[in-house]
Formats: structure tokens, sequence, C-alpha cells
């Protein structure tokens, strides 16, 4: 399935528990009006034997992460050579740029639709259920893909719907980490592994897409992609338990009503949404050196090979920053470090009003993704504040709306280009980002203050 957390630090989770025994359960979630008897706590995995409760060793330790894990590494590479190869089709049937670079667009902007309208579908079915469903759904579009009849009108169509369906499946499985790992440290480092993998499939997947299409035609690389989604759903059915929806039933009114009534909750709810923006607002001015990268060298004398180096920068310094944090960091200081480093990530880029050479810019491109080092911690705070029955929701809507930002931020880059030099729209992006994500984290700062009271009382 396509990734939210490709440009972010993903894109679209944070109190850091010290072990991974089950934590308490707050008053507020004893029970929730109209929802029933408060669920049951789910089962928590037990430390390794022999291993430290803590590292990325001990969630490689629990079996259905591994299979989780190497579900998600298949489906994202076969994503990211489907997208390649299918904006090739598309461009040596029609021979329109145009068409060929919406195609790419595409897998950004169904992602509100569907995380919105069918976002209840991550609680009112069970996980397992949904996310086999939701990778034999994309394998079928596919397979419908790579037939030589399919116009490119339909082409279009099915690219939109694998990307409604991305944020349904993506939500569904972050709320299911928390089945799988628990609620604490342990899935804080699930979820950063996932995220690795996915900046990591950028860096190795469009190279891969590359040979591939040296040796096939753009519909038989598209065809290995149908394989990755039926080996997903396969890894998900075989390696990942039973469990039970999360409100308890399958009915209960028509499903978009009910995902739009869980999205007001949840938006509506201060704490939440504040820690929302703060996934979403850095994402969607960090995209736009990505966005101006071609334009961007093409300014400063820089050839092809360096246009590369631009455009994996930013990879490289979020993959190393997550590293660190996961690695040598631990849960408090993880916690610590969220507030600064958010407010700090996106002044790199400020250096670009100077229009500094391929040097210090790939070291401003480095440093804005290791930027992205907080949302290890935030991953934290959001699933602690989320109600469980509401998680499923949460989720999806968080990676519809931060896949979303990403494609407007990129869009407004572009805009913007048109009208002012390249650097200084690298450069404003950098500023107004900060003074934006500043006003975030003031915000961020009171509701933890009054949560915090708030379970205490």
């Amino acid at each position: 399935m396509p990734s939210d957390d490709r440009n972010q630090a993903g894109t679209p989770r944070t109190v850091p528990a010290p072990d991974v025994r089950p934590p308490a359960v707050p008053p507020e979630r004893a029970a929730h009006p109209g929802q029933g008897p408060a669920p049951a706590l789910r089962e928590q995995p037990p430390p390794p034997a022999g291993k430290p409760a803590g590292g990325y060793g001990a969630v490689f330790a629990v079996r259905e992460f591994r299979a989780v894990f190497a579900a998600h590494l298949l489906s994202l590479l076969g994503v990211v050579v489907s997208e390649l190869a299918l904006t090739v089709l598309v461009y040596d049937l029609t021979g329109s740029p145009l068409l060929s670079a919406l195609t790419f667009a595409l897998g950004f902007l169904p992602y509100l639709v569907g995380g919105t309208l069918f976002a209840g579908v991550a609680d009112r079915y069970p996980a397992r259920r949904v996310l086999v469903a939701c990778d034999l759904i994309c394998a079928g579009c596919v397979a419908v893909m790579v037939l030589p009849g399919t116009p490119v009108g339909g082409l279009l169509a099915l690219r939109c719907l694998v990307a409604a369906v991305a944020p349904v499946f993506t939500g569904t499985r972050m709320a299911a980490l928390t089945d799988i790992l628990g609620e604490g440290d342990l899935y804080v480092l699930g979820r950063s592994l996932l995220r690795l993998v996915s900046q990591s499939a950028l860096l190795i997947g469009f190279g891969a897409g590359g040979v591939l299409l040296a040796a096939l035609s753009p519909r038989g690389a598209i065809t290995i992609t149908v394989g990755t989604f039926l080996c997903s759903a396969a890894l998900l059915r075989l390696g990942t338990r039973a469990r039970p929806a999360r409100t308890g039933g399958e009915g209960g009114g028509a499903l978009m009503r009910d995902s739009l009534a869980g999205a007001r909750v949840v938006l509506a709810d201060r704490r939440i949404r504040a820690l929302m923006l703060l996934f979403w607002v850095p994402a969607l001015f960090v995209v736009a050196p990505e966005a101006l990268a071609a334009p961007y060298a093409d300014a400063i004398g820089a050839g092809p090979a360096a246009l590369g180096l631009l455009m994996c920068s930013m990879a490289v310094g979020h993959i190393g920053a997550e590293l660190y944090t996961g690695t040598v960091l631990g849960p408090r200081a993880r916690s610590r470090i969220v507030l600064p480093v958010a407010a700090l990530g996106l002044l790199p880029l400020v250096m670009f009003a100077f229009r500094p050479g391929m040097a210090p810019t790939v070291a401003a491109l480095v440093l804005a993704g290791a930027g992205a080092a907080y949302v290890i911690g935030l991953d934290q705070w959001f699933v602690d504040a989320v109600p469980e029955h509401l998680r499923g929701r949460a989720m999806t809507l968080l990676t519809a709306g931060l896949m979303t930002v990403q494609g407007i931020g990129m869009a407004l880059a572009g805009l913007a280009a048109e009208f002012f030099p390249v650097h200084q729209v690298v450069a404003a992006s950098g500023a107004i980002g900060t003074v934006c994500t500043l006003v975030l984290v003031a915000e961020v700062r009171r509701t933890g203050v009054r949560y915090r009271s708030a379970r205490q009382g």
C-alpha cells in the first residue's frame, strides 16, 4: 500500500511508557458514551526472554510484527515500482506530459476522500479482514491495469481507487500495531521501523523501477505489483491473529455517516486536533525543496547527478535521525525533544535565501530531513490521547491528512515558483512553516498541561 510516511518524518503517532506492560486504563477511557462497556484491554506482548524490553530488536522479536513488516516492505516496493511504470505507460500511450504527471499526482489526491468517507472501516470490522481485503482490492485493480485493452481513463480511475484504499489500510495497520505491540515503547519503535522502510523504499524503489523498465515493458513491471499485493495479503492473513472489531460489531448505520461522525469527534478534541496539526503542518512546508529540486538544480548549474543527490538528501537525514532517536534515546528523551525539534526542524530551509552552492544545499536538506525525528515521540502522544474505540478512524484520518497536505504543499510550491525565484520560495517555506509550527507547539504545550491534569484528576 502507498505509505503515509513518504515525505514526512509519513506521510500520516506519544507519553512514552518505560516498558511493555499493559498500561492502566485512564478514567476517561473507562467507558465511552454510546459505545457500551469499555473494550477489554488487548493482549500485550511480553518482553522477549533474555532481551531488554526496548530497542528495535525487541520489536522484531514479536512474531506478528515480523509478518506486518515483511508485508509492508513487499507492498511498498511494489507500489513505488508501479507508480514509476504507470507514469511511463500513460506517457507512452498518450505522449502527454500533463497526463503523465497527473498519474503520479493521483497517488495523493484521493487520500482525503478515502480517509474521511471510509475511515469507519478501520474500527467497524476486524483489522486482519480489513488489511487483507485492501490488499486484494489493490491486486485486482493492478491486474486490470496490465490488460492491453484498458484505456487511459480506466488506468487513471484504477489509480484513484488504489489511492483511496491506501489510507484505510494504513490507518487500520497503525491501530492494529497497538494490539500487536501494546501502546508503549514497542509501538513507537514499530512505527519508526515502518517509516524507515518507507523512506528507504524511495531510495531503492525508484532505482529498482528504472532497472525493471530497462528489462521489461511498463505493463510487465506493473504486473510485479500484483504479486507483491498478493504476498502481502497472504502474510497478513497467515502471520497475524484474528481480533474482534474495535466497536464491537459490524452494523450500526451507514458507513460514510459513521466515518464522518468519527472524524468530527476526533477533530473536536482540542488535544487530538493539536497533535494532528503538528504532524500535518511541518509536512506541508518541508516538501517544497523536493517539489522544486529540478528547477533549483538548474538555477545553480547542477547536473543530473546533483539532482539525484538533492532528491535523496532529506530521506538520508530522516533515516539517520530516526535510527539515532530510536536506538540511542529512551522514551523520556524522545518525549522531551518533540516540541523543540518540531519548532526548529524547518529552519535549515531558510538557508536557501542565500542561494547556496551544492554542498551547503545538501547539508541544509539533510538537516531538514533530520528534523523529522520529532515524529517518533509524537507517535506515542497521539496513541495515548485517542480513545481506543476511535483509534482506527483517528489514524486513518491522520494518514489521509498527511498525504493530502504533502500534495497541496507540492502544488503550492510549484505555483509560487511561477512568480518568484525558486530559492526564495524554498526559504519562505522554511520561514512561514517555522512560524506556523511555533504557534502549534504552544497549543500542544497548553493542551498537554490540561490533558495531564485531567488524567491525574
